[in-house]
């Protein structure tokens, strides 16, 4: 991986924090998922008047990302109907670089060294035990096993975009048209758990989320989508996990959230899976 590549992940992965901490400082989780999703469709039509059409070969991967992308929201939401958004959301993140590698591994034929598996699976390690500071967060089996499934849509999503994005014309046009078709089936999730009111509610009480966490979750994963089209899917995917060692800094430092020394631990790990990644 090239450092331009590396740095503009980490980039990404920094944004990622920022707007994550916007949604996990709102109460009404509904409300500021909405407010994301929506978010992304004044940069999605900017973008799509200024680039190509995707090509037709590209098409069914946008179809495909959309179902994946309501999918991870549908659990997503579910998951934070039975746990914590700390206990859920590692969950869910640190699966996913797992994943992604066994698939990329076993189906997809995609070759990396054992440094970067050793790297991706310590990276996943150092999330996933954030998850776990007590045991009462294992005992919570439906949060754990819907954070899982979030895992899966993850994977899937990542899978299908950096795929979609090396076969069509513009990697912003096809990301583009993704959240056009995300956002306006995302609705429908609403409505079968008559919560269909909080879009009505976005420009009451959601405007700093739509405009600024929107558009920061747009800004990152396109830089996230150009790095799938540029290295293996597996190493960007968990690369870009490690927005959970700014999202800890910020919970500390603006969030009022405890310190603990599992915390410090965890971001240790995570930076040495990151330095099997870059350097070996």
């Amino acid at each position: 991986m090239s450092l331009n590549i590396f740095i503009a992940v980490i980039l990404a992965a920094f944004l990622h924090a920022t707007w994550n901490a916007m949604v996990k400082n709102e109460e009404n989780k509904y409300l500021a998922v909405t407010a994301i999703v929506l978010g992304h469709v004044p940069a999605s039509v900017f973008i799509i008047l200024l680039t190509p059409f995707p090509s037709i070969e590209s098409i069914p991967f946008i179809i495909l990302s959309a179902l994946m992308h309501n999918g991870y929201n549908w659990y997503l939401l579910s998951a934070y109907k039975f746990g914590d958004l700390t206990k859920v959301y590692p969950i869910a993140r640190g699966t996913a670089p797992i994943l992604v590698t066994i698939v990329s591994l076993i189906f997809l034929g995609v070759a990396l060294s054992n440094f970067e598996v050793l790297g991706i699976f310590i990276i996943s390690l150092g999330i996933l035990s954030l998850s776990f500071q007590g045991a009462k967060s294992l005992k919570n089996r439906p949060a754990v096993i819907y954070a899982l499934v979030t895992g899966f849509f993850i994977m899937g999503y990542s899978i299908t975009d950096g795929y979609g994005a090396r076969v069509s014309n513009s990697f912003l046009s096809y990301m583009g048209w993704v959240f056009i078709l995300n956002a306006f089936s995302f609705p429908l999730i609403l409505k079968i758990n008559d919560k269909s009111e909080v879009i009505t509610k976005i420009f009451k009480e959601g405007k700093k989320i739509f405009f600024i966490g929107g558009t920061l979750s747009y800004i990152v994963y396109g830089i996230v989508v150009w790095g799938f089209t540029q290295a293996p899917i597996a190493l960007i995917t968990a690369l870009r996990e490690t927005s959970i060692i700014f999202a800890l800094l910020i919970g500390i430092l603006f969030l009022k959230e405890k310190f603990t020394y599992l915390k410090l631990i965890a971001t240790f790990v995570i930076f040495f899976g990151v330095a099997l990644l870059k350097f070996y």
